[in-house]
């Protein structure tokens, strides 16, 4: 090639990468200048002196600046710092050799087993199925617990919702569907929960057994934009093994602390506080969330339990209140049954699965619609039995419901370590109810 033409080509190119440089440092945000990005791109931070790494998203664009939510805190942080884009995007490792491990949201091994080998790349954030290339929910996903096969049975690609306040037992039974549950491959999301909690979580309510499971971990003390991309980056863990005809279980605890996590960035953005202060870019997540679970023509399925803390027990909260609505079922824990010595303390009239109608037997179905009416007519009359005013043979139905009172009980009841076979969690449903 010619000398000059040679000159000429790299007279157009930059040899030297292009970088941005910090204005601004606020509380939950950094300010930069000087680069073009999108809304979503991942940028590096490099640090004066020491020369410190670390990554943020840009969350904010202007005609002149742009606003990076970092990954880690902003401690350190100063104007001048440099910004360099990551052309890449956020993307993390996915692939067998994630399985019996635990890792944070960036796919990064958290437990001190070594590197992750054998994977590939996948993005963090990917639209949901297509409306149209959704399978049909038509087959059983047994969980092992049979208050939940026998009166709220799931489908293989359903979305479930366990709504509890705090200390109601929401671990443990999450521990009970993850030991007992029909799936092959299971991908744990824990977000912004106790560091404490995560060793308990595999030692007590896993039994030390992570075999084909995945755990991706944000604790409360990461920073917003990891406990927020944590969900994402299970899910996507969990789509990988879907994409190859798995049927995955995925559990998520919980919702409404990924949700606060939204709030945080949203406020520190400048967004309108709205119920209980959440921005409206709280309720647009929840969906992007939870409508990427489900079953796929020619692929897997994802079945999914999301947890929500409902504060104070009241399930008007805006975040409990906006996931009934996306889910396709809801399990609702009481206290008043804990203190009832009922575990798992499932409060069934509250509970619902949209789609058990779909995949039960009608004569399963109808032991469970009866099972709910004997069991409706109990609470109702639960002053008037304790203080014997109800004379037995003023009505048969209820006769039959007092009759049956204690064997009801103790169909609802169930011993952690156990595990139950979904044929005989229904056969006994419909030996109790005739």
């Amino acid at each position: 090639m010619p000398l000059y033409a040679l000159r000429e080509k790299l007279g157009k190119k930059s040899l030297s990468p292009t970088f941005g440089t910090v204005v601004k440092v606020s509380s939950g945000a950094i300010v930069v200048v000087g680069l073009r990005p999108s809304v979503g791109d991942i940028v590096r931070i490099i640090q004066g002196e020491n020369h410190h790494e670390s990554m943020g998203m840009v969350t904010v664009v202007e005609s002149e600046s742009f606003t990076v939510s970092p990954f880690s805190f902003i401690e350190g942080s100063k104007v001048g710092d440099r910004v360099y884009l990551n052309n890449r995007g956020l993307q993390i490792p996915v692939g067998a050799g994630l399985l019996g491990r635990v890792v944070d949201p960036l796919g990064r091994p958290i437990d001190g087993a070594g590197e992750i080998l054998g994977t590939e790349y996948a993005p963090i954030i990917k639209p949901p199925i297509a409306a149209m290339k959704r399978g049909m929910i038509d087959e059983v996903f047994s969980v092992g617990v049979k208050s939940i096969d026998g009166l709220l049975t799931c489908g293989k690609g359903q979305k479930l919702g366990i709504f509890a306040g705090s200390g109601v037992g929401k671990s443990t039974l999450m521990g009970m569907i993850v030991k007992g549950a029909s799936a092959p491959i299971k991908v744990i999301a824990l977000i912004g929960e106790r560091g404490r909690e995560v060793p308990e979580f595999i030692e007590k309510n896993l039994g030390g057994n992570l075999e084909n499971t995945v755990l991706v971990v944000a604790t409360s003390d990461d920073s917003p934009l990891m406990r927020k991309y944590g969900a994402f980056s299970a899910m996507s863990v969990a789509e990988y093994f879907k994409a190859r005809g798995e049927d995955v279980l995925f559990m998520m605890d919980s919702v409404t602390r990924f949700a606060m996590a939204q709030r945080e960035i949203g406020l520190a953005l400048g967004e309108p506080p709205t119920s209980k202060g959440y921005p409206p870019s709280v309720l647009t997540l929840l969906p992007q969330l939870m409508e990427r679970a489900g079953k796929e023509e020619g692929h897997g399925s994802i079945t999914a339990f999301f947890t929500v803390l409902v504060e104070g027990d009241d399930m008007g909260d805006p975040i409990a209140d906006q996931s009934r609505s996306i889910l396709d079922g809801h399990i609702v824990l009481s206290r008043e049954l804990t203190d009832f010595g009922i575990y798992p303390p499932i409060n069934i009239l509250n509970s619902a699965s949209r789609l058990m109608n779909d995949v039960s037997t009608k004569d399963h179905v109808l032991a469970a619609r009866k099972f709910r009416r004997l069991y409706s007519l109990l609470k109702e009359n639960e002053v008037l039995i304790r203080i014997g005013a109800y004379q037995k043979g003023n009505d048969r139905e209820l006769d039959e419901a007092i009759e049956k009172k204690e064997r009801m009980e103790g169909y609802l009841k169930q011993n952690f370590d156990e595990n139950w076979e979904f044929e005989k969690s229904v056969s006994e449903l419909v030996t109790l109810m005739g």
